[in-house]
């Protein structure tokens, strides 16, 4: 039995709206511009595909490819039912927690064994 599904692919970029409507192009579908505080968060549903999401990461930098020194630079929404039996289950795996301090958040923070981070978030 699978411990969690699918939530969105999360890109981290210097410009959350000019990276969504690159890919609304490529992609097709229209961007909506959620703005949380000071973050700008764009999500993306695709039509027929998985949505994307697109993050403000301040002091942006983009990754090389092919590159060992140079990380991809996103991250995984994995919706889960129940918060707290996922984490269990993660971690039993070898996630490690990265920011799971805040626990009446609506998603949690972890490393997966290869240091790739990824949220769990509450349905």
């Amino acid at each position: 039995m699978a411990l969690a599904k699918m939530g969105v692919v999360v890109l981290d970029c210097p410009d959350p709206r000019a990276l969504a409507g690159f890919y609304a192009e490529v992609l097709g579908g229209t961007p909506a511009v959620q703005t949380d505080g000071e973050e700008e968060w764009v999500d993306l549903k695709v039509p027929g595909g998985p949505a994307l999401a697109f993050q403000a990461a301040p002091g942006y930098v983009p990754p090389q490819w092919p590159s060992p020194e140079h990380s991809q630079q996103f991250h995984l929404d994995l919706t889960v039912e129940d918060l707290d039996a996922a984490e269990k289950g993660v971690l039993a795996l070898g996630a490690k927690p990265l920011d799971a301090e805040d626990r009446e958040r609506t998603f949690r923070v972890y490393a997966d064994p290869a240091g790739h981070p990824f949220c769990l978030c509450a349905c």
